[in-house]
């Protein structure tokens, strides 16, 4: 009954392929399936196998969800076997009415992927209806004066049927007077005519009764019958006569109802009644007998209803002029209706995927419509486009289908959803159009990673917080939707130990809150960083990494720590000798302290608690510096002691003593005396002592009357007496001087008191010899000018050939200002309670400690070669290294500033202080008993 493209191709390898293919490519390469099925079939009867002839396999009809559609669904597809089945009665009459060709458009669907055919199923006339005629009796008058030959009309029957199962023949009784002639018009219309075959004569005969019979060509064939009454009448010898055969009009389908269309003329050259017209419709159809009214006395023809061309295209029907004497004349009358653009354009959906994921390529499918437009020509043509800028696009496929196609990137966090108006105009004059809006929903995917609200984090959390407390909170966000947008957050990397991270810091998975596992201390752990990641939980899952840098701020939670002065190993106390000349301003020693905090909590000051001489001496504010405030009077003591406090800026503050022990002296035999009260001396001294009190021993005989004599001409300058400074508690070892360990800070300034044994039998006391320079230790000589090499930590007991006789103490000896000790450059004063421009005296001491463990470690340096180091080289030996003097510079805090001096700072500006004149400085120790 029907077949397919598919069957028409070859066998073979490329018949597989295209039937393979063939689901994609059937709309554009193959005619419509056509079936051909006659009318009135059963409900449930078979068409074809639509499967089959697609070239589907069976599992495909359900697998595909085969199926057809149409306006009104007469056809549906077994579900198991892929046949079309008739659902519903078929009537040809019905659907196609008076049309020759009864076509059916089906369209056949199919899914993954999606695709349409198209089916046309013939609907072929089987012979169900039977002829009719329109009455049941005809009544007929004929003049007995009509002439052998003379034909009248009679009215046709109907038939719906078409084709051979219409009328096919007419038939009447037999009888003398009449015959029956059977007329066929143009379009293939059979219409009934009676033939006289002899005249009549009223007087013999006044009626005659015919039976008409029609037939139609079906098997078997029906018919219908109808009763002719013929009355015979005085003779009417003119019969009517049209002014045309056959009128031909076209009329717009806009016309309104009640308008005239036609008007028929005929005219009988009789007279009297036997010229008076009357017309009648002849062999037309009821329905346009229903659809135009007829003025039997004008001919006038007017239309009843509105014309519709999309119903009917053209009207025909015969109109009889009888005139008074009972002839009549037939015409024929055939309206054209003309297409009007009346019908808008219709969008029909017949498959629609309404979620479309975001990453979907562009061209992927996601409805397929069509169009229809009952009018004809181009006011049915339809074009299609859609309203609004948006990322689809519609593409025609065949016979007024449409697919709308993705035609770029969907991101459902910018967008998501998407209202697709589509547009359908014909090409009518004025063009109609209608519209069609679907709601089209983006499906998320994880296509977005977490982002941070911050490039970085900056936290500051000061030292000695309770531990668990939070110390900031991190937050990402993510557009997408579920678990693509849902985040978690982890630490990934730290440079702190991987071991001891969880101890330090932990974060919350949920909230992105960093808590603090422990009390954090600013002196052992001042700044960390870690890496946090937040990840969603997307697949696969997306994140990103974001740096929190954590500063620990420094709390005022160390006091300061005298470093200089402090005790010996052996529990003595150092002293510091002045010169009976020092003048104002001169340089006694400097209180050394550090602090481990930073900032305001590092910012030392010191301040003198006690002294035995109040105005004696001046203590610079911030430097620590020791200074003669006037001149040594006559009824000052020789001993002065100083009790110094140092205090930070912290609030509040702490703070640490220091007690200096000072003593006015011109050389060491002035205090000699308090050697002999040092009971036990320390062990690294031991040796030298020894020798030190044998040589005593040897020379006090030799010598006693000069140590007198030179006493007693100190006595007469001074008015004090110089033996208070030989009390019990005070003593000068005569051993070498050995350093107290400082391995945990920064050394203090000292200047150091030389003594050795030499061949001679008298005490020489070393001076310093030759101006300091920059790189060079304190040199100390038996004579002026002389220079001793250094070697290293040796002592200077092993060259007793170059001490000699100790030279006059230098009362002009001064620091310059570079060379002072403080801060380094510094040009203000420190009396004044300001803070110094640059670096403290620390950076300045550890520059000139630097500067002597460098020349003591390579052994280049020379004993008394250098002004800068003050004698530290001498004191210390090759042992000392970078790793006994901590960095306190860091821990220094410059007003103003949230800075702090750092090892840059200290590599810039820690030079050396250039070396200058100035006074010598002696020192020497006090032991406690």
């Amino acid at each position: 009954m029907g077949g397919s493209c598919a069957q028409r191709r070859p066998a073979g390898l490329r018949k597989v392929l295209f039937l393979l293919l063939l689901p994609l490519f059937y709309p554009a390469l193959c005619e419509p399936i056509r079936y051909s099925i006659p009318e009135e079939l059963a409900k449930g009867s078979v068409v074809g196998n639509l499967a089959k002839d697609l070239g589907l396999s069976v599992l495909d009809v359900s697998a595909r969800k085969l199926r057809v559609s149409a306006e009104k669904l007469h056809f549906s597809v077994d579900a198991e076997s892929g046949d079309l089945l008739v659902k519903d009665r078929i009537d040809r009459e019905q659907i196609c009415k008076e049309r020759r060709r009864c076509e059916l458009q089906l369209e056949a669907v199919v899914e993954n992927p999606l695709n349409i055919f198209h089916i046309i199923v013939v609907i072929e006339d089987v012979n169900d209806h039977a002829p009719q005629f329109d009455k049941k009796e005809i009544h007929l008058e004929i003049i007995e004066s009509a002439s052998a030959g003379a034909r009248i009309s009679l009215d046709p029957a109907t038939d719906p049927d078409i084709n051979i199962n219409s009328i096919k023949d007419y038939k009447i009784n037999p009888n003398p007077y009449f015959s029956l002639m059977v007329r066929i018009n143009s379009d293939g219309g059979k219409y009934p005519e009676l033939s006289l075959e002899k005249p009549l004569d009223r007087e013999e005969q006044r009626s005659h009764s015919l039976i008409l019979t029609a037939l139609d060509g079906g098997d078997p064939p029906r018919s219908a019958t109808t009763h002719i009454e013929i009355s015979v009448k005085d003779a009417n010898d003119n019969p009517p006569v049209f002014s045309k055969d056959e009128y031909r009009i076209s009329l717009s389908e806009n016309l309104p109802p009640g308008s005239p269309v036609l008007q028929v003329t005929a005219t009988d050259q009789d007279e009297g009644v036997n010229a008076e017209i009357n017309y009648y419709f002849r062999s037309t159809a009821q329905s346009t007998r229903n659809m135009f009214s007829l003025d039997e006395k004008t001919g006038m023809i007017k239309n009843n209803q509105s014309f519709d061309f999309e119903d009917v295209e053209r009207y025909t029907m015969e109109v009889e002029a009888k005139d008074g004497g009972g002839l009549s004349t037939q015409c024929k009358v055939i309206i054209e209706i003309l297409d009007e653009n009346d019908n808008s354009p219709e969008i029909v959906i017949t498959s629609l995927s309404d979620q479309i994921l975001e990453n979907s390529p562009p061209g992927m499918v996601v409805a397929l419509f069509k169009t229809r437009d009952l009018d004809f020509g181009g006011n049915g043509e339809v074009r299609c486009n859609i309203e609004t800028d948006i990322p689809f696009k519609i593409y025609s496929s065949s016979n007024n289908y449409y697919k709308l196609v993705t035609d770029g990137t969907l991101d459902r966090e910018q967008t998501p959803e998407y209202n697709v108006t589509i547009v359908a105009t014909d090409r009518g004059k004025p063009p109609l159009s209608s519209r069609r809006t679907i709601t089209l929903y983006v499906t998320d995917v994880n296509d977005n990673a977490p982002v941070f609200d911050q490039a970085s984090y900056l936290v500051h959390v000061a030292e000695n917080n309770p531990p668990g407390v939070s110390i900031a909170q991190v937050s990402a966000s993510d557009p997408d939707l579920g678990p693509n947008g849902h985040i978690s957050y982890s630490i990934v990397a730290s440079d702190l130990e991987p071991s001891a991270l969880s101890s330090y810091v932990s974060v919350s998975a949920q909230s992105g809150v960093v808590f603090a596992q422990r009390a954090f201390d600013h002196e052992q752990l001042r700044a960390f960083e870690l890496t946090l990641q937040a990840r969603d939980q997307g697949s696969p899952a997306l994140n990103a990494n974001v740096s929190l840098r954590v500063l620990v701020g420094d709390r005022n939670d160390n006091a300061p720590r005298v470093l200089y002065p402090a005790l010996g190993p052996d529990g003595s106390a150092f002293f510091d000798m002045v010169p009976r000349a020092a003048e104002p301003g001169y340089l006694v020693t400097k209180v050394v302290a550090v602090d481990a905090d930073s900032g305001h909590n590092a910012w030392l000051s010191y301040h003198v608690l006690q002294a035995s001489e109040p105005g004696l001496f001046s203590l610079g504010l911030r430097t620590g510096e020791v200074r003669t405030a006037r001149a040594l009077g006559d009824r000052d003591a020789a001993r002065q002691r100083l009790l110094v406090a140092v205090r930070d800026g912290g609030q509040p503050p702490l703070s640490a003593t220091a007690t200096l022990h000072l003593v006015f002296a011109d050389n060491l035999q002035e205090i000699l005396p308090d050697l002999s009260d040092h009971p036990v001396p320390s062990d690294a001294q031991a040796e030298l002592q020894f020798y030190l009190v044998v040589a005593l021993a040897l020379i006090s005989v030799l010598f006693l009357l000069a140590v007198i004599l030179a006493i007693a001409l100190r006595l007469r300058r001074s008015l004090s007496p110089t033996w208070d400074c030989f009390q019990p508690d005070l003593c000068v070892k005569s051993g070498p001087v050995v350093p107290p360990n400082y391995s945990e800070g920064t050394l203090p300034y000292s200047y150091n008191l030389c003594i050795a044994h030499t061949g001679t039998k008298e005490f020489n006391f070393l001076k310093c010899s030759a101006p300091l320079h920059s790189n060079e230790d304190m040199v100390c000589s038996d004579s002026p000018g002389a220079l001793i090499p250094s070697h290293g930590g040796e002592d200077l007991t092993s060259h007793p050939e170059t001490l000699t006789s100790q030279a006059p103490p230098n009362t002009d000896w001064r620091f310059s200002q570079a060379q002072r000790p403080g801060t380094s450059g510094s040009q203000n004063g420190d009396d004044t309670g300001t803070w110094p421009n640059n670096q403290f005296d620390t950076e300045m001491l550890q520059a000139m400690i630097l500067a002597s463990a460098s020349e003591a470690a390579d052994g280049s340096s020379t004993l008394g070669g250098g002004a800068g180091t003050m004698g530290l080289s001498a004191r210390y030996g090759p042992q000392f290294t970078l790793q006994h003097v901590p960095d306190y510079r860091q821990n220094v805090y410059i007003p103003g500033s949230n800075a702090t001096l750092t090892n840059a700072a200290g590599k810039r500006d820690g030079k050396a202080p250039a070396g200058g004149n100035g006074n010598k400085k002696k020192s020497g120790k006090k032991e406690k008993k």
